[in-house]
């Protein structure tokens, strides 16, 4: 039995940068300011680790944004939702849909999410997509401001809910970033990057994923490598 966790966005779907505008909305809304969003680099992070580090850039102390982080992610809900019901659209990247439904389907695969959104603005992002109920398994970045923890959390839950053990070693993490890449070496996953985001296929190479695609437009290929040792 293998675990297949992907990230969302850059990797799933373009939300066509409705997650910055919601949470730039919310930062100023809670917090007065939104930091450095503009220049923040988003890519790979979790919307926890974002919010503290455009916090801390504008001179909030951590206890406060510790303690003002439910209101804000409250208010990135609302304004995410808006965003989305409003015409900003999600769009699924190419292959995507086929190769989620095609893994779902198998009976040695569980296919999951490990992501650096919160769980609200996983669901919000995915809903409109189909996709949603195909991942039976998640960790995501309202569980630990650390992606390095979150596949362990993503196994935990997939042990609960089949009762099979997923050694790391039967783990497949899929995502568009470095740090995607780095959060399965670091935990002795096997690492798939994807060119679908902001990073070049180049600077994907770079970091060494053991297996890399320029998109998953061609799902029997996807599928066949994803499926091989």
């Amino acid at each position: 039995m293998r675990l297949f966790l992907f990230d969302i966005d850059g990797t799933l779907v373009d939300a066509h940068g409705a997650g910055r505008i919601a949470l730039t909305r919310a930062c100023a809304e809670v917090f007065g300011t939104a930091g450095p969003i503009e220049s923040y680099d988003f890519r790979g992070k979790t919307d926890p680790r974002i919010v503290l580090d455009l916090m801390r850039a504008a001179g909030v102390r951590d206890g406060d944004v510790a303690a003002r982080l439910p209101a804000c992610f409250n208010a990135y809900l609302r304004e995410l939702a808006s965003l989305v019901a409003n015409g900003r659209g999600v769009d699924v990247l190419p292959g995507i849909a086929a190769v989620v439904r095609e893994l779902a389907a198998r009976d040695d695969a569980v296919v999951g999410l490990l992501t650096g959104n919160i769980e609200g603005g996983a669901r919000v992002k995915l809903a409109p997509t189909g996709l949603w109920p195909l991942f039976r398994v998640a960790a995501y970045g309202s569980d630990d401001a650390d992606r390095r923890r979150l596949p362990a959390i993503a196994c935990s839950r997939a042990r609960v809910r089949t009762g099979h053990d997923f050694p790391f070693e039967r783990v497949t993490i899929i995502g568009d970033t470095p740090l995607d890449v780095d959060c399965a070496r670091a935990c002795g996953a096997r690492a798939v990057a994807v060119a679908t985001g902001h990073h070049r296929a180049e600077e994907l190479e770079a970091c060494g994923p053991d297996l890399l695609f320029a998109d998953f437009a061609e799902v029997a290929a996807v599928l066949r490598a994803l499926a091989g040792p």
